[in-house]
């Protein structure tokens, strides 16, 4: 009788579970929040454990009471949103697979609207009761960071064991109880309602992380009005191919929406349909690099496990919705037509309660598309252009050897207005008074990259070709074309042109063709006998010095032009190797006896200031390394041109970055940097804040022409 008397919503445990829903929505809130700017863990993780003190409390109070199905419902909801947070958070942080912990339930949900069996009850079990509580506390203990990583991940795999355990005992015990006529079903309007969230929240999701807020899903979706106006107003017979249709449809458009969300993180751009499938093999390289080749087939099995739960739920969603306006027409055009009068009104009034971002998103899909198509024509017409080289080609560095160095990720964010930027110019103005001590001289500016945050080759290629290749389909245009480089412009003016590129690790075809250089080095051919550093396969200081060893050497010969590529500034940018002396470098076997810098790449990653900050000590590093090797070289015959490729990722570098890269000309010899003065750079390995910035494609035929003489050639 206390069950009838005493209404749902003021049950002792229902107020009990009702905070903890309050507690656990501050919690998801703080998740999401962490995944574009850093959280205080002194908030979420309390949050989290008041929250699991809670369930024992209301457990407590309900057996004091009044026990109801609602109630245990309820409180099993809530135990499950809480879960799911923190399971999110840990993914991020630790490892993918940590999600399975959170969706566990869901998918058991989603199971049973395919099979119905799956909806029955089951007899209560004290078990399930301690598995649940396990993933919490597990999870919460995880998100605190109170233990070692490895002992983290043995946690956290033994609660994934116990809940898939918990889990097959109860969908055994559900298959033994028989057919779907002893099924407890689920509320009709309950699904109904779900399946209404599940297609909004689909429909209003932001493409950019910048664009992430509470207001942005608050937006009412025109496209879910659209559906239930045509759900209510066609014939089953086009209804039901049309509704399987915009399921797989929808289904796409999510998965475009999430590697938009990626690449705005990542790139600072959204995604490309044509051209960016080709960064999946590179993608997973990199994860290959700095992880292993566990990481990467766990995570393909990981996304190939997603898109096919999320084609499920939104094509399910999709049925549900157009079903229930086909039963109810005269209410779904109802509302339809009152959502469309307030809309009207909302926008007439410079409001904006309409969300039409799907349609939005389908439209700027097909017309990238046709952009793509309509570019590889122009960019033909472009790579065809007549392009003379000047005469006197190069002979003002007559006699010199030219260094083209690329720092990987060293962009603008490096020496200006960031967290870890007080470093690096600390390097660059420590360096800049070292190299005039050995008779060096620098002038600095800034170059704009046609790419951000990966895909260092198109800025390769751009500054070397002088030709503007932001995408892969320019690139692989490009390198199939007899188009002028800076080498080819080199070769031709009669120096020997090599490429020294240690993050290649297979035979570069299209390279040797496009670039024509004399001498390839990479990973395989320059003796290289120490550990990886993540990413980077050798130290950018043995680089240095086996590049000098191989080519820089006594007598007779003759001048060299390089691209050499140094990466130990790449992502995840940890552990970073120490300097030795140069004397020890030998075949980098020292470096196995000297110990790394910073923490390995996952433990680095949960934290975003650490991430900062071990971006700006790998472009110390990088700097240092080279800074030191000038120094104990003078050489009058020495040029270098050094600058970065691109900015580093989006979350290390903030909002709205830009793609501006530091470029420094380095030379002994005053005529080198007489001729660039005209440039108007500024002095030193820093550029200013308000030093100038050009686009890199124009790099190219400026320097040549600087560097060129009218005069009557001679042998260099």
């Amino acid at each position: 009788m206390l069950e009838v008397q005493i209404p749902a919503a003021r049950r002792p445990a229902d107020l009990v579970t009702t905070v903890r829903l309050a507690l656990v929505c501050a919690v998801a809130a703080l998740v999401v929040r962490a995944m574009v700017a850093p959280v205080a863990l002194g908030l979420l993780v309390p949050l989290a454990s008041v929250a699991l003190v809670l369930d024992a409390v209301d457990g407590a109070v309900a057996r004091r009471t009044v026990c109801t199905r609602f109630g245990a419902r309820y409180d099993m909801e809530v135990d499950a949103f809480l879960v799911l947070a923190l399971s999110v958070h840990v993914a991020r942080t630790v490892a993918w697979w940590v999600i399975l912990i959170g969706l566990a339930r869901y998918l058991l949900l989603v199971a049973g609207w395919l099979w119905p069996w799956l909806r029955a009850q089951t007899p209560p079990r004290y078990w399930a009761k301690v598995v649940a509580a396990v993933q919490g506390i597990v999870l919460t203990a995880v998100t605190a960071d109170v233990m070692p990583r490895t002992l983290a991940l043995t946690a956290l795999a033994v609660a994934l064991a116990l809940l898939v355990e918990s889990f097959a005992h109860q969908v055994r015990q559900l298959r033994r109880l028989g057919s779907a006529d002893t099924v407890d079903r689920p509320p009709t309007v309950a699904v109904t309602v779900a399946a209404y969230v599940v297609l909004w929240l689909a429909l209003v999701a932001p493409d950019r992380v910048r664009d992430l807020s509470l207001a942005a899903f608050l937006q009412v979706p025109v496209e879910l009005l659209a559906l239930v106006l045509l759900a209510a107003v066609l014939p089953s017979s086009v209804r039901r191919p049309a509704v399987a249709a915009l399921g797989v449809v929808l289904t796409l458009l999510t998965v475009v929406r999430a590697l938009d969300l990626g690449f705005s993180v990542v790139l600072d751009r959204r995604f490309d349909l044509l051209n960016d499938s080709y960064y999946v093999g590179p993608g997973l390289g990199v994860v290959r690099d700095s992880s292993g080749i566990v990481a990467v087939v766990g995570l393909v099995a990981g996304v190939a496990v997603l898109v096919v739960v999320i084609g499920v739920v939104l094509t399910a969603a999709v049925r549900r919705v157009a079903s229930s306006a086909a039963r109810h027409r005269r209410v779904g055009v109802t509302v339809v037509a009152a959502a469309a009068t307030v809309g009207a009104f909302s926008a007439a009034a410079g409001g904006g309660v309409a969300s039409t971002g799907t349609s939005v998103l389908a439209a700027r899909q097909v017309q990238a598309v046709s952009f793509d198509l309509a570019d590889r024509h122009v960019f033909a017409g472009e790579i065809a252009e007549d392009d003379p080289l000047p005469p006197g080609l190069l002979s003002r560095l007559r006699g010199k050897d030219v260094l083209l160095v690329f720092v990987e990720s060293y962009g603008r964010v490096a020496v200006q207005g960031t967290s870890y930027s007080r470093g690096v110019d600390a390097v660059l103005d420590r360096g800049t008074a070292q190299l005039r001590a050995a008779g060096y001289d620098s002038r600095s500016a800034f170059l704009t990259s046609p790419t951000f945050g990966a895909a260092s080759w198109l800025a390769h290629s751009t500054l070397q070709s002088g030709l503007w290749v932001d995408s892969q389909q320019r690139y692989n245009q490009l390198v199939t074309s007899s188009h002028a480089t800076l080498t080819s412009a080199f070769e031709q003016a009669g120096w020997r042109t090599v490429f020294d590129v240690p993050a290649v690790t297979k035979d570069w075809s299209d390279g040797r063709r496009f670039y024509g250089f004399d001498k390839l080095y990479d990973e395989r051919n320059v003796g290289y006998r120490g550990p990886r550093f993540s990413y980077a396969p050798m130290p950018d200081q043995f680089t240095i010095a086996a590049f000098e060893q191989h080519e820089l050497t006594a007598g007779p010969r003759k001048p060299v032009m390089a691209e050499i590529d140094l990466v130990s500034s790449h992502h995840p940018w940890t552990p970073l190797p120490q300097l030795v002396p140069w004397s020890a470098v030998g075949d980098g076997s020292v470096f196995s006896r000297v110990p790394a810098v910073g923490g390995s790449p996952d433990e680095v990653l949960r934290s975003p200031s650490r991430v900062r900050a071990a971006y700006g000590k790998s472009v110390e590093y990088t700097w240092s390394a080279l800074v030191s090797w000038l120094a104990r070289r003078p050489d009058p015959n020495l040029v270098l041109v050094v600058l970065g490729d691109h900015q580093p990722h989006s979350y290390v570098t903030g909002a709205s970055p830009g793609h501006d890269v530091p470029i420094s000309v380095i030379a002994q010899d005053p005529a080198v940097l007489d001729a660039v003065s005209g440039w108007g750079w500024s002095a030193g390995l820093r550029p200013p804040p308000d030093a100038p910035v050009t686009r890199m494609d124009t790099f190219r035929d400026r320097f040549l022409a600087t560097f060129s003489d009218p005069a009557p050639e001679g042998s260099p």
